[in-house]
């Protein structure tokens, strides 16, 4: 049923259990795990009437990205299922669901922050973006 599960991660201990998750459905299923890191870096920012942008060297996205996968992992015993990594660039909801399409997904297993009703209108969540615009299941872990 859930051959390939995809964990999006900020590092974040939501993440962690969102990968805890995912671990066990795959051993259940018999699939396979990919964790995937998006580094969202704005191009352009504004400060007192001025606007700069922040050139980042792709290695140090790829180094910072690899950071949140090693602490995601951390403690986390992956027993027999088969564990991909990967770190991309882009706005995080948008890499996300193309990640999905490109390696057809069965499933997306995610972390939810919490807000709320009101914080997370305002805020806006990743994995509501996810949620509405996915074509695959999406389970957010709390």
């Amino acid at each position: 049923m859930f051959k390939k599960i995809l964990v999006a991660t900020d590092a974040s201990e939501y993440s962690r259990r969102a990968l805890k998750t995912a671990l066990e459905l795959a051993g259940i299923f018999g699939g396979e795990v990919e964790l995937l890191n998006v580094m969202y870096i704005r191009e352009a920012y504004w400060g007192y009437n001025v606007a700069y942008s922040i050139l980042v060297p792709p290695e140090q996205i790829e180094e910072a990205g690899e950071l949140a996968l090693k602490a995601t992992l951390e403690g986390i015993d992956v027993g027999n299922v088969p564990l991909k990594k990967k770190v991309v660039q882009g706005y995080p909801s948008t890499m996300i669901l193309e990640e999905v399409e490109r390696e057809a997904l069965d499933l997306v297993v995610m972390g939810s922050h919490g807000y709320g009703p009101v914080a997370g209108s305002v805020l806006g969540s990743v994995s509501q973006r996810v949620l509405q615009k996915a074509e695959v299941p999406v389970l957010i872990v709390k």
